[in-house]
């Protein structure tokens, strides 16, 4: 009962999900053409929204549910890494019409399509994890 607040998170998290339309294949083949301001404007928002709790984050005004401060990691500075992982999340986000977080909402729309898009990001994940140590990270 303790977790409820996450739970009421993500319902809300979906319905604007959907609301806003992020889980069309339409508006994301609409991006990818470069036709709509509409999934950029969704993503930018996201961006901006990101970067203001990072700084929340680091400066301790916002803390784990033990009260603990959230230390984010530094990350690894990589060109190459950054270009193969973006070109295959692209790929497989092209091909599918859906990114990894609407495809539990799409669940609740689309049960067939949904349930192979999360097979391929289940079998991406894992293929991920065997190869990870081999490429570069």
């Amino acid at each position: 009962m303790k977790n409820i607040k996450f739970l009421i998170l993500g319902i809300f998290f979906a319905i604007v999900l959907s609301k806003t339309q992020a889980i069309s294949w339409y508006r994301f083949y609409e991006m990818f053409k470069f036709q709509s301001f509409h999934m950029f404007g969704i993503i930018g928002g996201a961006v901006v929204i990101s970067m203001v709790f990072m700084q929340l984050f680091k400066s301790g005004k916002i803390k784990d549910i033990k009260g603990n401060k959230i230390i984010p990691k530094p990350k690894k500075k990589g060109f190459i890494s950054t270009i193969l992982g973006g070109t295959f999340f692209g790929l497989g986000w092209g091909i599918s019409g859906a990114c990894a977080a609407p495809i539990f909402v799409i669940l609740g729309f689309k049960l067939i399509p949904a349930l192979i898009l999360l097979a391929g990001a289940l079998l991406g994940a894992f293929l991920y994890g065997l190869l990870s140590k081999k490429i570069p990270n």
